[in-house]
């Protein structure tokens, strides 16, 4: 693993520590740029999982062995680490599946208790469909008004729509802290301060976030938030939801069985507090352990340097693409409005299409709506090719990215 960098990281010694970009794809170096739909796993945490299962699988909690205990301790660690991660205190983290459960659990267990016929539930135009739809659909069931939040010509959140939106019947706000498609930084602290002016809680999803900027949940004051652990180095399965300690005292379960009760008798059950709470039945304890593994790794690196080496390559990278004839950058240019997940749009040629043709070349990118369906219908453009790059990504490999890319468009142009 590497140690802290104090000023600059090390990519291509970073890049030693990532098993899978040594794959050849069709022949061709594999240049991995679908970031912003999983990230890659670093070795020491591709080995957390199998020394879980070597060493000391077990069931955790309740438990007088040798293995359970020492997978308990580890499990909680993690916990204890994503807490440190967010500013957090560790009975405020919830682990789930994946930042789809975590919104999806707190539409169910707070949302159905506190959302009442003619409340008002608000969301933004560029939320991913895990943001939107349950929402969306709790609305429908208990007859709320769901409202949503445009965005300006330059991609950025509408925050006079917002203002006017908003009324002392709101509930709650659903808000991407970094848009999946679009790229751009939503005003966090604004939007939470607006919303609490009216009492409305405020759920960020943090999923495009985390992996590459610093959060702080006591600054940002929000009431809840999600991100997902497969996007920040560690493994598919396994995610994570924050809430104040006094919102999840006043939640009911999500899921009833094992583990989050206190005692059960023929005629009723009472609950453990949070977070056993919420986390009914076997954990998903490999996972847990692993997300703990990659916050160690994003931490020995820095996630302020990540964030200035996104910023650099990605500053790169834009301006490689604003050099394309007919490709259209769907999100901000400016970089210090903006996260690593840029998607562009090229003029009578359809994404998936270059999709294609990019991974004869080695390449992965991501094509299509990208769960944001009503974004791309607000936008008026059918699809978008999306280029997300992570720190172990590199300035040559956006370099043939381009050189690739214009030979796909060329190809395509001949038959126009």
């Amino acid at each position: 693993m590497n140690t802290t960098l104090d000023k600059k990281l090390d990519v291509y010694k970073i890049r030693e520590d990532f098993p899978v970009l040594k794959v050849k794809v069709n022949n061709k170096d594999l240049v991995y740029f679908d970031n912003a739909a999983t990230s890659q796993k670093p070795k020491v945490v591709i080995d957390s999982i199998v020394n879980y299962y070597q060493e000391y699988n077990s069931n955790v909690h309740r438990t007088g062995h040798y293995l359970g205990t020492k997978a308990s301790i580890e499990y909680e660690n993690s916990r204890q680490k994503v807490a440190q991660f967010i500013n957090a205190k560790s009975n405020e983290i919830i682990f789930t599946s994946n930042a789809t459960e975590s919104i999806n659990l707190v539409a169910y267990s707070w949302g159905k208790e506190n959302i009442l016929e003619n409340d008002e539930i608000i969301v933004s135009i560029a939320e991913h469909h895990s943001n939107f739809i349950p929402w969306q659909q709790l609305a429908k069931e208990k007859k709320a008004k769901f409202k949503v939040i445009n965005i300006t010509q330059d991609y950025e959140l509408d925050l006079e729509h917002y203002k006017k939106l908003i009324s002392e019947k709101t509930k709650i706000v659903a808000i991407t802290m970094m848009s999946n498609v679009l790229g751009t930084i939503t005003p966090i602290k604004e939007i939470v301060n607006i919303a609490h002016n009216y009492n409305a809680k405020v759920i960020v999803d943090a999923s495009q976030s985390a992996p590459q900027m610093k959060i702080d949940v006591k600054d940002l004051n929000c009431d809840f938030l999600v991100f997902t652990g497969h996007k920040i180095c560690a493994p598919t399965g396994i995610g994570i939801l924050y809430a104040k300690e006094e919102i999840l005292n006043d939640m009911k379960p999500f899921l009833y069985g094992g583990g989050m009760i206190t005692t059960v008798n023929i005629n009723d059950s009472e609950w453990e507090k949070p977070p056993q709470r919420f986390e009914a039945g076997t954990p998903k304890i490999a996972q847990a352990i692993a997300l703990g593994k990659a916050i160690d790794y994003i931490n020995s690196i820095g996630i302020d340097n990540i964030r200035d080496y996104e910023k650099e390559i990605n500053s790169y990278l834009i301006n490689k693409l604003l050099e394309i004839e007919n490709l259209k950058i769907i999100g901000p240019t400016d970089i210090n409005k903006r996260g690593s997940a840029i998607s562009i749009f090229v003029n009578k040629i359809h994404s998936h299409d270059l999709g294609t043709i990019l991974d004869e070349f080695g390449i992965a990118v991501r094509v299509g709506h990208h769960c944001a369906i009503p974004l791309h219908n607000y936008l008026k453009i059918p699809h978008t090719l999306r280029i997300s790059t992570y720190f172990y990504n590199t300035k040559e490999e956006i370099d043939y990215f381009i050189k690739s890319l214009n030979k796909a468009i060329n190809m395509f142009r001949k038959f126009l």
